[in-house]
C-alpha cells in the first residue's frame, strides 16, 4: 500500500530526500504520561549534546537488547558504548577469550570462566548476545586489537628513543 504514491509513508515511514538519494526512516510519536521522565530525557539529551530522538532511539534499542539478554547492560567507556555482562567485563572481552583456539568449546568456556572469574552462565550469556550481534562484537574486537597494536607501536618508538 502506498500513501500519495509514497511506499515509505506506509507504517509511519518518513521519506527524507536529498539531491542524490532518498532515505526512509520510520517515525513514531511517543506521548509521555510521566512528565518528570520526559524532562529527564530532555535534560540528558542536552547534557550529551544529542537530539532527544537520538537518545530515545539508543535507549529503546538497548532496552530491547537487555530485555532479550537479561545478563547484559550497556555502559560508556573510553573506547565507546559497549555491551557488558552484569558483574563482569565487556562482552567483547569474553568472546575474545572464547572464539578460536585449538581446544574444545567446553574447555574454552571453562577456561574463560576461570580466567575472568565468571560463571558458565555469564559466559553463555555473552555467547548468546554474540550470536545475535556477531558483526558488531567482531568489529569491537578488531578495534580493540588495532588500538592495542597502535599503543604497542607507540611504546616501542618511545623505547627506541630512550635507547638512542
Amino acid at each position: 500500500m502506498e500513501v500519495d504514491g509514497d511506499p515509505a509513508a506506509v507504517d509511519g515511514g518518513h521519506r527524507v530526500t536529498t539531491s542524490d538519494y532518498a532515505v526512509v526512516m520510520p517515525v513514531v510519536s511517543i506521548r509521555f504520561s510521566d512528565v518528570p521522565l520526559h524532562q529527564q530525557l530532555k535534560k540528558t539529551a542536552r547534557q550529551k549534546g544529542v537530539a532527544i530522538s537520538t537518545l530515545a532511539e539508543r535507549l529503546i534499542g538497548e532496552g530491547l537488547r537487555m530485555d532479550a539478554h537479561p545478563m547484559i547492560y550497556f555502559r560508556d567507556n573510553p573506547s565507546g558504548r559497549r555491551a557488558r555482562l552484569i558483574g563482569g567485563p565487556d562482552v567483547r572481552d569474553v568472546i575474545g577469550a572464547i572464539v578460536g583456539g585449538d581446544v574444545s568449546v567446553e574447555k574454552r568456556r571453562a577456561r574463560a570462566a576461570e580466567m575472568m572469574v565468571l560463571s558458565l552462565a555469564q559466559v553463555d550469556a555473552a555467547l548468546a548476545y554474540y550470536a545475535d550481534y556477531t558483526a558488531e562484537v567482531d568489529d569491537e574486537i578488531a578495534d580493540q586489537i588495532r588500538f592495542a597494536d597502535e599503543a604497542e607501536a607507540a611504546w616501542r618508538r618511545q623505547q627506541a628513543l630512550l635507547e638512542a
